[in-house]
């Protein structure tokens, strides 16, 4: 795959989908129905390394840590470029904290040099072809945007707490576009069964909006099983974004397919892309 996989550009974005399967990878290929020329991508755990090498364990992104040898790092680094073999540039990544902000990659890009951390947002928009927005996930919920017209994309990294904290309706906003016109899509995350919280994050939910009570099925004593799609489709249906779509698979219960950051602790990462081909 390496070395016969070059940059898409252009038209030939829109073969992503047939190039994926020929490349034999397990990649999701959003469903959706997203503008001509806008254009997804979610990786799985399983692909072919930069050796040419099928791997089970194709870390995209886990956030950096002391704990992390040279040899992890430069996996992921090596990793990343099969991937952007597939796109049509490098993707924008993100420094995700798990909050409600989000960022203008073409401003962000303009202000920044090679050499600065990436932007600290756990959102992105942008308005220019062929910028590639990135959002790393290992059990939260990755979510896509396109506006009607293609003019504008956004893209979500949405655990519990960028939820309740209103990280989806920000970016709603952020694209300053009618939001009857957009089009989302949630990605795999874990799901209700799998992802039992407490009453805090209950609370936290029902505070916004008391129908919410509806995403989560009482478990244990103090303890709930939360649809994270679920509320991610209530708080966009309040912004005002109603065509929504997924893929519906479940992280945690998958360990076949994909990572998963409450079965297994310390895990690698999967990743969504979301960009707009310049022609």
């Amino acid at each position: 795959m390496s070395a016969t996989v070059s940059h898409l550009t252009g038209d030939t974005a829109g073969d992503v989908a047939a190039r994926v399967d020929a490349a034999g990878l397990d990649w999701i290929v959003p469903a959706w129905p997203a503008p001509r020329g806008v254009h997804a991508l979610f990786t799985t755990r399983n692909a072919i390394d930069a050796s040419g090498v099928r791997t089970s364990s194709f870390d995209v992104g886990r956030p950096v840590a002391p704990a992390d040898d040279a040899g992890t790092q430069r996996t992921i680094a090596l990793n990343r470029r099969v991937v952007e073999r597939l796109l049509p540039s490098a993707p924008r990544w993100l420094d995700q904290v798990h909050g409600a902000a989000v960022v203008d990659a073409d401003v962000d890009r303009r202000q920044r040099s090679p050499a600065d951390a990436r932007p600290r947002a756990d959102a992105a928009i942008t308005r220019t072809a062929d910028v590639v927005l990135a959002i790393r996930v290992a059990d939260c919920l990755p979510a896509l945007f396109a506006a009607a017209d293609g003019s504008v994309l956004g893209a979500a990294h949405a655990g519990w707490r960028g939820l309740a904290a209103g990280v989806l309706e920000n970016t709603v906003a952020a694209m300053n576009c009618p939001p009857a016109g957009i089009v989302a899509w949630l990605g795999p995350c874990i799901g209700a069964p799998a992802y039992e919280v407490g009453d805090d994050v209950r609370d936290a939910f029902l505070r916004h909006d008391a129908r919410a009570a509806a995403a989560f099925a009482r478990g244990r004593p103090g303890k709930w099983h939360a649809d994270l799609c679920a509320l991610a489709t209530r708080r966009l249906a309040g912004a005002g974004v109603t065509s929504v779509h997924g893929a519906a698979l479940c992280t945690a219960s998958d360990p076949a397919r994909f990572f998963s950051f409450r079965r297994d602790g310390s895990t690698g990462r999967m990743a969504a892309f979301v960009w707009r081909a310049s022609r």
